[in-house]
């Protein structure tokens, strides 16, 4: 995820046919490397979506990746863009594209996802205002079988390169995060997990605005109340972990898929940006950091225009240790969180609550303040931000250090100690899972002894 001039740009993996990938070295871009271009070149979504097409068209796209989507928004427009390769035969000298890309607007009024599959359906090059495309759009997919013009059928997108014919139902919820997100924004559609994905609408009008608040909530779901729960039954265990079997698992040589949710408990970090046209770009612009997994971590706002980040943002090695590392605080509370999670989850909600709802709140007197001094010097409002944000998520990382020291205390050797009052008790079990464990062991209680 990037953002710079209130232009924001995210990432997700799509995929796309086979015999389009191209791992030679002849492509010189891979996704990478044309966001980081397009983040120092464009002042818009459009301009950003035009400058990492171009250059891949020119230059060749793929190398070391395949289909791939980008979200692509700015303070007055929302962008998906797709990119595929064109096979490994393509070369420079050829004087063919060396990509093939479509890009989407989001509507006004809607909202869309990005959910490792491709969104972008019939397309309409006329309707400027919406779409845009490399030339070869639909003549690469003609040419090579993926498309009948003669068919009389329309031409689509995600079907010619990207075809993925499952459901949230048929995938076992390994494909559900597409009804999830719908479902979530808009329950009054009714939308069904039976749907094939490749049927999902490219966006819908949510049945009430999202907040930011909202969106971070939308980025820890984990399927609660639907059949694809992720801690449904005995795969939560008896403290309803929803992210055990986060990969699925082989058995006796089958296969067996179990639900990817949308707070997939490997994230490195996620992130929630808004782009605001009313405020000037260092002040309009801010992302929502939470260096962990959705579920345990916590977001933390930094404005665009801010001049430093905590020293302790720099630090971080998966394999070593360190308090001195941003990262390593909000896998502490995690780790600690897993091993009880339905008892410690509650104690992370909790703090969850008190940082980033008072930083949500808190955001229209930091603006109002910020821009006051940016009329009368833009450095002193940067200065003002830095400050600002800089000690919250100072503060921020020293509450999640102090966190995961107050559960590894709480639930020391699975029992639940109550600091205050000093006294421990068992942890509760629930009754499900111990009418399993006696059925499985074969327990049996003790006979009673019989009064004399």
């Amino acid at each position: 995820m990037c953002i710079r001039d209130r232009v924001a740009i995210g990432e997700s993996t799509i995929g796309c046919r086979r015999e389009m990938r191209n791992n030679t070295p002849a492509p010189k871009f891979e996704i990478a490397m044309l966001t980081f271009i397009a983040m120092e070149r464009a002042r818009t979504a459009r301009e950003a979506i035009k400058i990492m097409g171009n250059l891949a068209v020119k230059y060749g796209y793929g190398h070391t990746d395949s289909g791939e989507m980008l979200c692509v928004a700015d303070p007055n427009e929302a962008w998906i863009f797709e990119i595929m390769p064109v096979g490994p035969l393509w070369t420079p000298e050829s004087g063919k594209p060396g990509a093939i890309w479509c890009a989407q607007r989001v509507p006004d009024d809607h909202v869309s996802i990005c959910p490792n599959e491709s969104r972008i359906g019939e397309i309409d090059l006329n309707n400027k205002d919406y779409f845009m495309a490399s030339s070869n759009v639909i003549s690469y997919a003609v040419e090579h079988g993926y498309y009948d013009p003669n068919s009389g059928k329309p031409f689509s997108w995600k079907r010619a390169y990207s075809p993925v014919e499952a459901s949230a139902t048929s995938s076992n919820g390994s494909r559900a995060r597409m009804w999830r997100f719908f479902d979530l924004v808009a329950p009054s559609q009714n939308f069904s997990p039976d749907t094939p994905n490749m049927d999902f609408p490219f966006s819908v009008k949510p049945d009430k605005k999202l907040s930011v608040a909202d969106v971070m909530n939308i980025l820890r779901d984990k399927y609660e109340g639907t059949q694809f729960y992720t801690a449904r039954g005995i795969q939560g265990g008896p403290f309803e972990n929803p992210n055990y079997l986060p990969y699925g698992f082989k058995l006796d040589g089958k296969r067996y898929s179990l639900p990817r949710c949308i707070g997939v408990n490997r994230a490195e970090y996620v992130t929630v940006t808004q782009s605001r046209d009313w405020l000037p770009d260092p002040i309009g612009g801010i992302v929502w950091i939470d260096l962990g997994a959705q579920d345990t971590g916590c977001f933390m706002p930094f404005y665009i225009g801010i001049n430093r980040i905590p020293r302790s943002f720099e630090i971080g090695d998966h394999w070593e240790f360190d308090r001195k590392s941003a990262r390593w605080a909000f896998d502490y509370v995690d780790f600690h969180t897993q091993v009880v999670y339905s008892h410690a989850i509650k104690d992370v909600r909790k703090a969850q609550e008190k940082w980033e709802k008072s930083a949500i709140d808190r955001t229209p007197e930091i603006d109002e303040k910020a821009l006051k001094l940016y009329k009368e010097s833009p450095a002193k409002a940067r200065e003002f931000l830095t400050e600002y944000c800089n000690n919250n998520a100072n503060l921020v990382i020293n509450a999640w250090w102090e966190l995961g020291d107050y559960l590894l205390v709480k639930y020391n050797h699975l029992w639940e100690y109550n600091i205050s009052e000093r006294k421990r008790k068992p942890l509760t079990y629930p009754e499900w899972w111990l009418r399993e464990l006696v059925k499985y062991n074969k327990l049996q209680p003790p006979e009673e002894k019989k009064e004399k």
